[in-house]
């Protein structure tokens, strides 16, 4: 087998400049499939959000600035005419009230029974794939029959749960008029139909955390509540605070369940359960048929769940670096200047 040598190239004189290399197409293209293809991977996403998310977003903070009615469509330009109007009907406030009482009933015990489910469904039980599905299945039934079968159950008169209460020599409750025992029964259905779903991605987090941290947990005598809270809840943190994000936004723009639980769909005779998206739709398609405080509504909403968000995630990641032993940002920060002083 013979080798070739490489043929000789002719070398420029000494101090002469070396002529630039041309740089093929097929380079070029190259070169832009290295640095575009990653943004077209991911544009489908921000195309279809750009779509279904921001365009409606704007278009709604424009119609929120016109006297834009249901039936007589655009009107004249009045600016913030429309939140001032919301915000001094006493029924906007009452419907906030009520949106922050069902969250804090549904979202906490929420979260917390989902994560103590999951960390059951973790453990070597027999038939897991029907345990596991087992609490996915509420999530499966519709919000409307959800909040149809629990509207009979906590009926003032004949439901379920007051016969129960009768046996054990309880008053009947009235569900549907004390503005708290309303709020407890729209909350039981939320937990109900989302705690499941919370609770498997749980456990696919749960599913990630390497084994040798608990065996070498239990060769140092960790029991399992203490493995729980020494090795599950830090290697799910951000499982933890994705979680909570969720429930948030998703208990601020509650709807179906309060909308379902009486025949009316109204939020009460006095509005004891109405929430603010149910606001939002009394406004624009109910009694006052005005579709730019409607959309004042929507982004006062939109403000409020941002608000909250931030606060819970600012909460929520102090929370878990402080349970790592991680330093915080001030920490990092002056660790950081006083290296600088040193050097």
């Amino acid at each position: 087998m013979s080798v070739q040598s490489p043929a000789p190239t002719r070398s420029a004189p000494h101090g002469a400049p070396r002529a630039p290399r041309r740089v093929g197409f097929s380079q070029r293209l190259s070169r832009w499939d290295f640095k575009l293809s990653p943004y077209l991977y991911i544009s489908p996403f921000f195309i279809i959000f750009a779509i279904t998310g921001l365009f409606p977003l704007i278009y709604t903070a424009f119609v929120s600035v016109y006297d834009w009615k249901l039936l007589g469509g655009q009107g004249d330009f009045i600016g913030m005419q429309n939140y001032t109007d919301v915000l001094s009907q006493a029924t906007f406030w009452k419907s906030l009230r009520n949106t922050f009482s069902i969250f804090a009933l549904s979202s906490v015990p929420q979260v917390l029974v989902a994560i103590v489910l999951a960390a059951l469904l973790d453990q070597n039980l027999r038939a897991k794939t029907f345990w596991r599905m087992g609490v996915l299945l509420p999530y499966v039934v519709a919000p409307v029959a959800v909040g149809l079968i629990f509207g009979r159950m906590f009926a003032d008169q004949s439901g379920l749960i007051n016969s129960w209460l009768g046996a054990f020599g309880v008053d009947p409750i009235r569900w549907h008029v004390d503005p708290l025992a309303s709020h407890v029964a729209i909350a039981s259905m939320v937990n109900f139909r989302w705690t499941g779903y919370n609770t498997l991605i749980f456990l696919a987090a749960m599913q990630a955390v390497p084994r040798e941290l608990y065996e070498a947990a239990i060769i140092d005598g960790a029991g399992r509540v203490r493995q729980f809270f020494s090795v599950t809840v830090p290697q799910i943190r951000a499982t933890v605070i994705f979680v909570i994000l969720t429930s948030t936004i998703g208990g601020l723009q509650i709807f179906d369940e309060p909308r379902v639980f009486d025949a009316a769909g109204r939020g009460g005779a006095s509005q004891q359960w109405m929430t603010t998206t149910l606001y939002l739709y009394d406004v624009g398609w109910g009694t006052q048929r005005n579709l730019g405080r409607a959309a004042a509504v929507a982004w006062l909403l939109f403000i409020v769940v941002v608000m909250i968000g931030l606060l819970n995630f600012a909460v929520t990641n102090r929370i878990s670096s402080a349970g790592t032993g991680r330093p915080s940002r001030r920490q990092r920060r002056a660790a950081a200047r006083s290296s600088r002083r040193s050097a």
